[in-house]
């Protein structure tokens, strides 16, 4: 459970980070992404995804089993 909980921590980090840093300069226009802006966008999705991996997270993986058995 541990390490359920670490991935989702770090993926948490590295994907809203991304998202919401090329979101923002696609939205605003590069030259106005700025610091403050993007990391507000960052913290807000994080508060976000982190629960949303650890809850739904478990129901996509049985789903994928499901849909892609072990032979």
């Amino acid at each position: 459970m541990k390490q359920k909980i670490a991935f989702a921590l770090v993926m948490g980090i590295v994907t809203t980070g991304i998202i919401s840093f090329v979101l923002i300069g696609i939205n605003l226009g590069w030259p106005h992404l700025h610091l403050g802006i993007w990391l507000k966008s960052w913290c807000i999705a994080y508060l976000i995804v982190i629960p949303a991996i650890l809850l739904i997270g478990p129901l996509i993986e049985k789903l994928v089993h499901i849909l892609l058995p072990k032979k």
